[in-house]
């Protein structure tokens, strides 16, 4: 399957203002690349890119006082499957987990797993280890909490989406995360493009959040806030939470004027030649209104 990704996103700062911006492909997510993933920046700006702890890639910049466009546009292509299934996939004893796993059992930022122990322990102690006992976490946060991008909120924690039952996607995803962690299920952050491909349209594009559980020797796909198998999902960023991958990290005041994020199917039959004849078009996407407290992180 071919896809064809990007955003447009439009600044305002008073004074320049240095940020850091994960706003592109991850470096080991699986996926030949046509055009080129890199964040462009007009007016002319300098950028430096380099790999974070957790291998995301990052674009270092000072944003210029006045008007900024952030943008990217490429093709990736991808299997084309969903989500992959596997039921059988049993959870690691804490003491068989690697080393570079165990920092995903531990309470982070936004996901205060130590908080909700208890509430964790009551809900699932009685599902099945595995597989099964994340799924149960992932449709109890997806029937739990009601989706809103008026629910978004920087400072919003796991325990108070879990009071609170509303929140945007990275809501969905940071409250299972913490529950799972809180029943010794490791579990990371994740997020990237995930548009409608196999499913209705359900309005203008946005980055999606999810999340990974290691269960049975490696890392898998669960999605608390659509709880279903899906298809043409690009990988960004992984991290602890969202604090580790904010989409702009900015040491300094801006305001956000315009956001456009695209992720839409190309016909399998194109070439490369074709498709980047396609790139240098100017693509058709909705931008995203949303209240501000919702994209502060």
């Amino acid at each position: 399957m071919l896809i064809r990704c990007g955003f447009e996103i439009e600044l305002e700062s008073p004074v320049p203002v240095p940020m850091l911006l994960a706003l592109s492909s991850h470096p080991e997510g699986a996926g030949r690349i046509i055009g080129q993933d890199h964040v462009h920046v007009a007016p002319d700006t300098p950028t430096h890119r380099y790999l974070d702890r957790f291998g995301n890639a990052i674009t270092r910049i000072v944003a210029p006082a006045g008007p900024s466009r952030l943008w990217t546009d490429f093709a990736i292509e991808v299997d084309g499957l969903p989500d992959p299934q596997i039921p059988a996939a049993r959870q690691h004893p804490i003491p068989e987990l690697p080393d570079c796993v165990l920092q995903h059992l531990i309470p982070s930022r936004y996901c205060d797993s130590d908080n909700l122990l208890q509430q964790a322990w009551a809900q699932f102690a009685g599902v099945p280890e595995g597989w099964g006992r994340v799924q149960a976490i992932t449709e109890f946060v997806h029937r739990h909490v009601t989706f809103g991008y008026q629910f978004g909120r920087a400072s919003k924690t796991a325990s108070e989406v879990f009071r609170e039952k509303t929140g945007v996607c990275r809501d969905f995803a940071h409250l299972a995360i913490a529950l799972c962690r809180a029943m010794n299920i490791p579990a990371r952050y994740a997020s990237g493009y995930l548009g409608d491909i196999g499913v209705p349209y359900s309005g203008p594009g946005d980055f999606c959040a999810w999340f990974e559980v290691y269960l049975d020797h490696r890392w898998h796909t669960f999605d608390a806030r659509y709880n279903t198998p899906r298809m043409g999902r690009v990988l960004m960023v992984r991290g602890s939470d969202a604090s580790d991958v904010a989409m702009i990290t900015s040491f300094g005041g801006h305001k956000l004027t315009l956001f456009r994020v695209w992720s839409d199917q190309l016909a399998d039959d194109l070439t490369d030649a074709q498709i980047l004849d396609l790139l240098q078009t100017r693509p058709v996407a909705e931008p995203l209104v949303f209240p501000s407290s919702a994209r502060a992180a």
